[in-house]
């Protein structure tokens, strides 16, 4: 299924913005003088869990370490996917301080609530310099076994042919860039995908072929499409994530996001799952991450009795 109930998050103990990062990454920036980003960062999170569980969404919360320092650890969705097989993906990261993300504490907390049947670390990569960041670098229709990905220096063709053959998925490739020409990082800023319905920035992609290849696939796989503009994206309105709620679906996305979209947009969205809408600019200005960057959509299936989705 496209949806999941369940998802991991894990709550930030150093957020800063990664100077790493920063290079390749457009819609970060530095914090204000004065501002503490983990503080404020720390309430964004705990306000986004919240709205999550409001809403029906199993969340599985893991509390960062101190030691070693992971400003961007708040982003898990990067490092690992869950898949409904029982696999476990671990990806190889561009940034060097992105790499100690990958804690066997959050893969034990998940193992002790979900069936786990393998997991395949594609971290190796790394050394050569090939880099596939998980779901931000691939957008993926798990139901259509589809992989949308856009060309940038953290989605190297080597590591996404692994991930296909590996979980029997096809690749759309497009070149995607922002207002100044530079290569969106992770395809996940400029579009989203739900059960019926694609959110994209169509003004992103130049090459005409490459986006009617797109729309294309949207056609035959059934999504509508909800056209963005830049500066929505730039707003992050195409990083949200449609998950399934207790009654109906949802799409969770930020104040930022819902703030940019217009009525009728708006309303499209609603036709299609019901809106969850949370504050996280703090997040999004430093981290340059939001929403959906914040959540891995946990596909495995669940174990009889897994007690309460909090972990240490």
């Amino acid at each position: 299924m496209q949806t999941t109930s369940h998802v991991l998050m894990v709550r930030p103990t150093r957020f800063e913005a990664n100077p790493q990062t920063m290079d390749t990454n457009a819609f970060q920036r530095g914090a204000a003088p004065g501002l503490d980003p983990q503080a404020r960062a720390l309430a964004e999170f705990d306000g986004y869990v919240a709205a999550l569980e409001a809403a029906g969404v199993a969340v599985l919360v893991v509390q960062d370490t101190p030691a070693p320092h992971t400003p961007d650890s708040i982003f898990p969705n990067n490092w690992v996917s869950f898949h409904a097989d029982g696999t476990v993906i671990l990806y190889p990261m561009e940034a060097p301080n992105r790499r100690l993300e990958r804690h066997l504490n959050i893969l034990d907390a998940v193992a002790e609530r979900f069936h786990v049947r393998r997991t395949v670390d594609l971290s190796p990569m790394e050394a050569a310099g090939r880099f596939l960041e998980g779901t931000g670098s691939m957008v993926l229709d798990r139901e259509h076994r589809l992989a949308y990905l856009c060309r940038s220096s953290r989605t190297h063709p080597e590591a996404v042919r692994a991930f296909c053959d590996l979980m029997g998925f096809t690749a759309v490739w497009f070149d995607a860039t922002d207002d100044g020409g530079t290569p969106i990082y992770h395809t996940n800023v400029m579009m989203a995908l739900g059960r019926t319905l694609a959110v994209i920035c169509l003004e992103a992609i130049a090459d005409p072929r490459q986006r009617a290849t797109v729309l294309e696939h949207f056609q035959d796989t059934g999504k509508t499409v909800l056209a963005i503009s830049r500066a929505q994206m730039n707003a992050f309105a195409g990083n949200m994530i449609e998950l399934q709620g207790c009654n109906e679906p949802v799409f969770a996305m930020s104040r930022r996001a819902w703030r940019s979209l217009t009525q009728p947009q708006r309303d499209l969205i609603r036709a299609h799952a019901q809106p969850v809408v949370a504050t996280i600019d703090t997040i999004e200005h430093c981290g340059g991450g939001g929403t959906r960057c914040m959540v891995a959509e946990i596909h495995l299936p669940p174990k009889a009795r897994y007690g309460s989705l909090r972990a240490g």
